[in-house]
C-alpha cells in the first residue's frame, strides 16, 4: 500500500479557517466525522489530544502531524490541511505551523496500513517538500507529490557504507506511526551529510523494523537511542550511548551524532533482565522515586478499591440492618451478610501493604526484589512483636512496634529495592553458581537483611504513622479546611499526572487506618476535587455556548458521567487546548469542595467510584452539594476566562 492510498482528496481542506490548535483540531475531525472515516467525534479527540499532552506533533518548519490509533476510526486515513496564516501550535522550534497531517488509524491497522502512514514522515524529510506543499493549489496537486516516481527518500544505499565512522541508532515514539520514522530519516539524512555510515532501526507500532543485528552492534563506535517508550536496552552494554526523547532525534541530529563520535557519551551498563529505556529528564533522583512509587501503587489500587468498597458495603449494610447500642463495636460485621462482605473485603485490604512494598521493589531490582518488598510490606502491615528475648543471662522485654502502615511499606519498598540491588552488585559467586543466583542467594540474602532493617525502620516509622493517624482522625475546623482546600486542589493540577496522583495515593494511605471510625475525610475530599474539573467543563459549555464548538459541547455532556464516576481525565483534552485559563479555574473550584468537604468533616469509606459510592459517605446530601458548588464556580471561571470561538 502508498502513501497516495491513504491520502484522501475528498478530506483535505486547503484553505484552513482556525486560528488556534485546538480549533484546528476541531476542523479536521469535523471533516473526518463529516465523510465516515470517524465514527466519534469525542472519542477520536480525546486520542488526539491525549498524544498532544504527551509532546506536542508540532515538528517543527511548519509542520504538525497530529495523530492517534483509535477505535472510533473505520479506515486509516490521512487528512492534508493548510493554513494561509499559520497557527501557534506549541510546536517544537516555537514557530507557526502552516501544514497539517492529521492521521487517523483503526485500533486493528495492519502492517500495510502502517507502513503506508510511515512514508508520510520519510516525505516530508526531503528538502523543499514542504514548499512543493505550500505552492499546490489543489488536491490534485498534493496528491501528485506523493507519487511513487517523485519518492527521492534517503535510502540505505544512499549512506556512505566505507565510511570508518559507524553508528547504529534505535528510533520510537509511544504510538510508533509518526515520530518514529521521521526520526529515523532525520538522523539518516544528517549522517549522509556527515559522512557517517548509520543504521536506523525503528520501534514502530508494527513492531521493530530494520532489526541491528549483535554484528551491526560490536562494529558500531556508538549508539544512538531516540525513544519515549521502552526498547531492548541490554544488547548495547559496553557501548557509548546518547539516551535522547525521539524529539531530539528529529530536531537536533547533528548534535546526537557529534555527541555518539566524540567519545565523550557514557558506557551504557546493562542491568540483568532490564529491557527499560529513559531519556536523560526521567533519570533525575525525582523522576526515579516517581516510577518506582507509581509501579507499587498501580499494583496496589486494585486491592484498595475492590477491599475498601466491599468493607465499606459491610457499614452500609450494618446501619441498614441495625445493630444494637451495645454492639457498636461490632458495626461492620455484627450481621451475618455485613460479616461476610467484611471477611471479603479485609482479605483484599490486608495485601494492600505487601503488594505496595513488593511491587515498588520489583520497580527497582525486578523479579529479585519483589520476595523482599512484600516481606518489609507485610512488616509494615502487622507490626513486630518482640516480646521477652534472653541476652546474657538475663531476660531483656522489648516493647512491640505496632504497624508502620503506608509510609512503614512505603519505606520497606524503597529499601527492599535497594538491598537487592546491592546484593547484586557486591555478592560474587562461582560461575557454576550463577543460575542459583536469582532463585536462591538473593531471595535469601535480600529477605534476611531487608527483615532485619525493618526492625529499626518500622519502629519510628510506626510512630510517625501513629502521629499522622492521631493528626487525621482529631481534623476539625481550620486543619480540616485547609487540607481539603490542598488535596482537593492538587486533584485539578494535572489531572491524572503526578501531582494528582501525589493527593489520591495519600488519600488512600489514609483509608486503612480510618474505615473502622466511618472513613476518611482527606480521602473524602480528594474524590470530591477530583469529581470538579469534568462537571465544570459541562457548566461551562452550557453557560457560554458562544465559546464552545458544537463538538466541545457534546463533550460537555459526555463530562457529567466521567465527572459523576470520579474520572477526573475526562477533562484533559480542555485543559490540554487551553491551560492558562482551564487548569486555574479547575483548580479554584476542586480546592473549594475539598476545602467545604473538610469543613464539614464528612468522611467517605471507598477509595474510588464518585456518585455511585455516594451512600459510603456521612453526608451524601451535603457531599453533592459541595461537589455541585465547586462544578459551578470552576465552570463559570473558565467559560468567562475563555475566549469566544
Amino acid at each position: 500500500m502508498n502513501i497516495q492510498d491513504v491520502l484522501r482528496q475528498d478530506v483535505m481542506l486547503l484553505d484552513l479557517q482556525a486560528t488556534e490548535k485546538e480549533a484546528v483540531i476541531d476542523e479536521m475531525i469535523a471533516k473526518l466525522v463529516e465523510v465516515g472515516v470517524v465514527t466519534d467525534f469525542d472519542a477520536f479527540k480525546a486520542g488526539i489530544m491525549a498524544r498532544e499532552a504527551q509532546t506536542s506533533t508540532g515538528l517543527g518548519d511548519g509542520i504538525a502531524m497530529p495523530h492517534s490509533k483509535n477505535a472510533a476510526v473505520k479506515e486509516a486515513t490521512v487528512l492534508f490541511a493548510k493554513s494561509a496564516t499559520g497557527v501557534d501550535y506549541a510546536s517544537l522550534d516555537g514557530q507557526p505551523t502552516d501544514l497539517f497531517f492529521m492521521i487517523a488509524a483503526p485500533e486493528g491497522a495492519n502492517d500495510t496500513h502502517l507502513a503506508a502512514l510511515a512514508q508520510l514522515s520519510q516525505y516530508l524529510m526531503k528538502d523543499g517538500f514542504a514548499a512543493k506543499l505550500r505552492a499546490a493549489q489543489s488536491a490534485a496537486e498534493v496528491t501528485a507529490l506523493f507519487a511513487p516516481e517523485a519518492e527521492e527518500v534517503v535510502s540505505e544505499t544512499a549512506l556512505p557504507t566505507d565510511s570508518d565512522d559507524f553508528i547504529v541508532a534505535v528510533t520510537a515514539c509511544t504510538t510508533g506511526i509518526a515520530h518514529t520514522f521521521m526520526a529515523e530519516e532525520a538522523l539518516k539524512k544528517q549522517a549522509a551529510e556527515m559522512g557517517v555510515a548509520i543504521k536506523v532501526e525503528t520501534n514502530g507500532a508494527s513492531g521493530v523494523g530494520n532489526a541491528l543485528t549483535a554484528a551491526d552492534i560490536a562494529k558500531a563506535k556508538a549508539v544512538i537511542v531516540a525513544a519515549d517508550k521502552a526498547v531492548e536496552m541490554d544488547r548495547f552494554d559496553g557501548k557509548p550511548l546518547v539516551n535522547r526523547p525521539v524529539a531530539d532525534g528529529i530536531r537536533k541530529t547533528e548534535e546526537l551524532i557529534t555527541l555518539a563520535l566524540s567519545g565523550d557519551a557514557p558506557i551504557y551498563k546493562a542491568v540483568a533482565g532490564s529491557k527499560k529505556v529513559e531519556t536523560e529528564e526521567k533519570k533525575s533522583l525525582g523522576g526515579q522515586f516517581y516510577k518506582h512509587l507509581m509501579s507499587g501503587v498501580s499494583q496496589m489500587l486494585p486491592f484498595v478499591i475492590g477491599g475498601g468498597i466491599m468493607i465499606a458495603i459491610a457499614f452500609l449494610l450494618d446501619n441498614l440492618l441495625g445493630v444494637p447500642e451495645a454492639n457498636l463495636g461490632n458495626l461492620g460485621s455484627y450481621n451475618q451478610i455485613a460479616a461476610m462482605f467484611n471477611s471479603i473485603g479485609g482479605a483484599a485490604f490486608g495485601f494492600m501493604l505487601p503488594v505496595l512494598a513488593g511491587y515498588i521493589a520489583y520497580s527497582i531490582a525486578e523479579k529479585p526484589g519483589l520476595v523482599s518488598g512484600f516481606v518489609a510490606g507485610a512488616i509494615a502491615s502487622s507490626g513486630l512483636a518482640f516480646g521477652k528475648i534472653p541476652y546474657a543471662g538475663a531476660t531483656a522485654e522489648i516493647p512491640a512496634a505496632v504497624p508502620s502502615g503506608f509510609l512503614g511499606a512505603l519505606v520497606g519498598g524503597f529499601l527492599a529495592g535497594y538491598v537487592v540491588l546491592a546484593i547484586k552488585k557486591y555478592v560474587k559467586v562461582p560461575r557454576s553458581l550463577e543460575g542459583t543466583k536469582s532463585i536462591l542467594i538473593l531471595p535469601l540474602l535480600g529477605v534476611l537483611a531487608t527483615g532485619f532493617l525493618m526492625f529499626l525502620v518500622n519502629i519510628p516509622m510506626a510512630a510517625i504513622n501513629t502521629a499522622l493517624n492521631n493528626f487525621l482522625t482529631s481534623l476539625s475546623g481550620s486543619s480540616a479546611v485547609l487540607l481539603g482546600l490542598l488535596v482537593g486542589g492538587m486533584m485539578a493540577v494535572d489531572m491524572g499526572g503526578p501531582v494528582n496522583k501525589a493527593a489520591y495515593v495519600f488519600g488512600t494511605g489514609t483509608l486503612a487506618a480510618t474505615v473502622a471510625s466511618g472513613g476518611s475525610v482527606v480521602m473524602a475530599a480528594v474524590m470530591a476535587g477530583g469529581m470538579v474539573p469534568p462537571l465544570a467543563v459541562f457548566v461551562a459549555t452550557l453557560l457560554f455556548k458562544d465559546k464552545f464548538t458544537k463538538e466541545e459541547r457534546d463533550s460537555g455532556l459526555t463530562n457529567i458521567i466521567m465527572g459523576l464516576s470520579f474520572i477526573t481525565e475526562g477533562a484533559i483534552p480542555f485543559g490540554a487546548a487551553d491551560p492558562a485559563r482551564a487548569i486555574p479555574s479547575f483548580i479554584v473550584g476542586s480546592a473549594l469542595a475539598g476545602g467545604l468537604v473538610g469543613l464539614s468533616g464528612i468522611k467517605l469509606m471507598a477509595p474510588h467510584g464518585g456518585i455511585f459510592v455516594i451512600a459510603l459517605t456521612s453526608n451524601p446530601v451535603l457531599y453533592i452539594l459541595y461537589v455541585l458548588i465547586g462544578a459551578l464556580v470552576s465552570g463559570f471561571l473558565f467559560g468567562y476566562l475563555r475566549k469566544a470561538k
